[in-house]
């Protein structure tokens, strides 16, 4: 481990004052932290507004209570507030905490937490050592003084949401006049610390069911407060004191006559005679210094270096100093900044003003940005374009793909809207079934399994082939017998319909018969077509009857005319 070699005697800065025993004092640390501005919003309730409502003739106290994330959440959940017994607490008042800000109006520049520049310097003015009387100011005692300095707090606005719970609006009003008139006010323990709040605007969530109803206003608070920590991040603390050297005054009594006299700024001459001198300004005053009660000391801080650090000047002798930084400054140097405010910045060609950039911008890298990005031109992209959902205002659009997959949606209830034409090289997969291409081919002669067809070959198709069997499927004509032969045949002058293809051939099941009026029944009979003649034969056991000439049989079906 390396050794350093210690700094002489002279060289080392020590202020003893600092270093004074404070157990003893009544001057404490002041502190104002986040909970004394919690605490502050329920002692003005319970203390200053004081809300009350009249319940049965009785002045009933609402309590004002601070909700925790569990208590807050299962406010949002249910809506109101329950007891241990599942009961709905009215009235009440809750409120919690949602933001804090830095205030921007009242800007602390304290170039180090830890040590910081900013505080403010008061003296105390008397104590057990420093008593005001007139015995200490004849004997010649003069007091040390006592200085604390108190470190600058940091000033923040802090926002709170309330809500209020009652059972009737005449309890909720009351609550709310109160409440509003206390707006701009500081709020808190008067011997503490005070802050300045104000109040927006009032939402009514009044409730009303079957079962329950609740009347609830909601509104919130913003408050001006201020930081100062109990101590710092190195366990320093918020005040220190510091004392005054004390002044030893000698009553020796001397017979030797004194042989120096006073020169002039007070200081003694071992070269001047013993009778008093008067210097007059004819008189040269080389060599009469002035010195300082409290010396001037000079410390170097973070980015500059001083010749004499830590020296004290007195006023005695010469004292040159010389400031320094870390780096050249010439107007042809290489400057490094942690950080530069201007109005705009121009290098090589390109102007940043404020929030716009004019001129060519190359950037060679990664560049992230937090908020919305407008381009008001052309945007050229030579890599990948990644997001996580695309909104698109066309007024005209062209997409050129040299390779690569796309995708559109990432769940089927994904719709997506084309307006115009879309060309499409290549197959079509729906539901994992390929389609390769749209025919319009009019007599499917193909029967492609991966073709999908047009509206004209559908219709083409359907009127080339079903028009024949649209008028089978019509013809249902009446024929009535022209002769009867024998017991069993019954003859008719007409030609059965013949059935197109793709349907069942005609048979006697397409047909109706009747004997009389009566209906003969089809297990019975059995039909042909013998030249022009159509010929009805009966099973004259099974239908039980015979045939004889003077009947009339009718049939109905399909018959060519």
């Amino acid at each position: 481990m390396p050794k350093y070699k210690p700094l002489p005697r002279k060289q080392r800065v020590l202020n003893r004052g600092y270093l004074y025993s404070r157990k003893d004092e009544n001057v404490k640390n002041p502190s104002v932290t986040l909970m004394d501005m919690d605490s502050a919003i329920t002692f003005y309730f319970e203390n200053v507004i004081q809300p009350s409502i009249e319940d049965n003739g009785e002045n009933v106290k609402v309590p004002i209570m601070y909700a925790s994330p569990e208590r807050w959440k299962a406010i949002q959940r249910d809506g109101f507030m329950r007891d241990k017994k599942r009961q709905t607490i009215t009235p009440v008042i809750v409120y919690r905490r949602t933001s804090i800000e830095k205030d921007e109006t009242l800007p602390q520049d304290k170039l180090d937490a830890n040590n910081p520049s900013l505080f403010y310097t008061f003296e105390k003015k008397f104590s057990q050592e420093n008593r005001y009387d007139a015995f200490s100011t004849q004997i010649g005692n003069t007091p040390q003084r006592e200085y604390y300095n108190v470190t600058f707090p940091d000033y923040v606005t802090l926002s709170y949401d309330f809500i209020i719970w009652t059972s009737y609006i005449e309890q909720m009003n009351k609550i709310v006049e109160r409440v509003v008139y206390s707006d701009g006010a500081y709020w808190g323990d008067p011997n503490k610390m005070r802050f300045r709040s104000s109040i927006d605007t009032f939402t009514d969530a009044t409730e009303v069911s079957d079962v329950e109803r609740l009347v609830r206003t909601n509104f919130s608070v913003t408050m001006r407060g201020y930081l100062l920590p109990e101590g710092n991040f190195d366990h320093r603390s918020t005040t220190q004191k510091f004392l005054t050297p004390k002044r030893v005054i000698f009553g020796t009594e001397t017979d030797a006559a004194i042989t120096n006299v006073v020169g002039r700024s007070g200081q003694f001459r071992d070269e001047l005679s013993d009778s008093t001198s008067i210097l007059d300004s004819s008189t040269p005053t080389d060599g009469i210094g002035t010195t300082l009660t409290f010396p001037l000391v000079f410390n170097q801080g973070t980015g500059v270096t001083l010749s004499q650090d830590g020296i004290e000047f007195n006023g005695a002798s010469r004292f040159e100093q010389t400031i320094s930084i870390g780096q050249d400054v010439s107007t042809t140097s290489n400057v490094t900044f942690n950080q530069v405010s201007a109005s705009s910045f121009v290098s090589n060609g390109v102007t940043y003003d404020g929030g716009s950039i004019t001129g060519n911008l190359t950037i060679t890298g990664s560049t992230t940005t937090t908020g919305n990005v407008t381009v008001q031109g052309n945007a050229t992209v030579s890599g990948r374009v990644t997001a996580q959902e695309f909104k698109t205002e066309f007024v005209s659009a062209s997409i050129i793909f040299e390779s690569g997959s796309t995708r559109f949606g990432d769940t089927i209830d994904d719709t997506h809207n084309f307006t115009g034409s879309v060309q499409l090289s290549g197959s079509l997969i729906v539901n994992n079934y390929s389609v390769n291409e749209i025919s319009n081919d009019t007599t499917l002669t193909d029967a492609s399994s991966t073709a999908l067809v047009t509206e004209n070959a559908v219709k083409t198709f359907l009127d080339d082939n079903t028009l024949s069997q649209q008028a089978y499927v019509r013809k249902q004509f009446v024929k009535t017998s022209s002769s009867i032969s024998g017991i069993s045949t019954a003859s008719f002058t007409a030609v059965t319909a013949s059935a197109p293809t793709g349907l069942t051939s005609t048979s006697e099941n397409d047909f109706i018969f009747f004997i009389n009026g009566q209906y003969m029944e089809h297990d019975a009979i059995t039909i042909q077509q013998a030249g022009s003649s159509f010929l009805l034969k009966v099973n004259n056991s099974s239908i039980g009857y015979d045939l004889e000439s003077d009947d009339e049989i009718i049939a109905i079906g399909k018959f060519n005319s």
